[in-house]
């Protein structure tokens, strides 16, 4: 199988640009994201008062995570419940970014990331893709761009669905760089082998044209 791997903090662009090359390749995309935030839904559903790691740990074991795609739309299940349209959530966000520190969540994601890789043509996008995840990868991106920028792609998609302001998504993220790029388990940053891409200036549609420049010079398969 051949594995692409799109890794790059909050707001620059991964899974629209995953998404795109996905279409164009003929690939499966799978959101890694979406299944921190889908673990994220279940806790949130279960009401738990305190959240902290030796409490998740106790509901990680009772998970079961599936990943289902429903007209190319990507849907996350856990225990039978169905949380896609949930995912996206502000709240849900945070949270995410609160578990995936978590050894106990991110071996039990790890493990059905590896699965799916092993059994599709496929592009995975998140935070360690290149490094952890898929360090094998066929190809792998890195993609920076100026954190007002991310922000604002981030209020941007927020701000018909949620009463959050730009200054608030700014200091989010700024905290979520922070926090992503400390973590003691799978730190944000690029793999070595990584091929970094600054999109502050580009259009989406000129990131994934460049990266599939790079993908055409290392793909051994016809379109």
């Amino acid at each position: 199988m051949y594995n692409i791997a799109i890794d790059g903090p909050v707001g620059s662009g991964k899974s629209t640009l995953a998404k795109m090359l996905a279409t164009r390749l003929g690939f499966r995309f799978l959101d890694t994201g979406a299944l921190y935030r889908g673990v994220a839904c279940y806790i949130k559903y279960k009401n738990i008062d305190k959240i902290d790691e030796q409490s998740i740990n106790k509901i990680v074991n009772e998970l079961t995570i599936k990943i289902k795609f429903i007209n190319n739309i990507q849907h996350v299940i856990i225990n039978n419940l169905d949380f896609t349209a949930q995912l996206r959530e502000e709240d849900i966000s945070m949270l995410s970014s609160q578990i995936s520190n978590y050894k106990s969540v991110r071996d039990k994601v790890l493990l059905l990331q590896r699965e799916f890789a092993k059994e599709n043509n496929c592009i995975l996008e998140g935070r360690d893709i290149g490094t952890v995840i898929l360090p094998n990868a066929d190809v792998k991106f890195y993609l920076i761009a100026d954190e007002k920028i991310r922000a604002t792609r981030r209020y941007l998609q927020s701000v018909s669905s949620e009463n959050i302001s730009y200054e608030e998504i700014f200091n989010d993220l700024k905290k979520r760089d922070f926090d992503n790029m400390h973590r003691e388990i799978a730190p944000l940053k690029p793999a070595k082998d990584s091929i970094i891409i600054d999109n502050t200036n580009m259009t989406i549609e000129e990131c994934a044209n460049l990266c599939m420049k790079y993908i055409n010079k290392n793909k051994p398969f016809k379109d």
